[in-house]
């Protein structure tokens, strides 16, 4: 089993920056891929960003260039730093992880969430 735990949300006003940390724990062999997705209130949960095992990333357009995805192998850990938030960017944040296991399986994994409001 494995399990994530997401923390750094919070209220922050416009123009203003939090960082985002998802850390992974439980029978991990690898981490493949690690991304960030968020849901704001009556929509779809939606990509923010995505970074692979070899640190190639890909970020939705609407966060390009302001928000940046990197990850911890040593602490199985992945993060989001947001800079320039707007009130469009509020919503409940979600990490996920595709994850060999000791099982000897491969799924991916989500975290429970984390929100974020962006006060204008």
């Amino acid at each position: 089993q494995v399990q994530l735990v997401e923390s750094g949300g919070g209220l922050v006003q416009a123009g203003g920056s939090l960082r985002l940390s998802c850390a992974l724990s439980g029978s991990i062999v690898s981490i493949n891929f690690m991304g960030w997705y968020r849901q704001a209130p009556g929509k779809q949960r939606e990509l923010v960003a995505i970074i692979t095992k070899g640190d190639s990333t890909n970020y939705a357009d609407s966060v390009k260039g302001r928000f940046t995805i990197s990850r911890d192998n040593a602490k199985n850990t992945v993060y989001l730093q947001m800079n320039s938030l707007k009130p469009e960017d509020t919503g409940a944040y979600y990490c996920n992880a595709n994850v060999a296991t000791f099982l000897g399986n491969v799924r991916t994994y989500w975290g429970q969430g984390t929100q974020v409001t962006v006060s204008s």
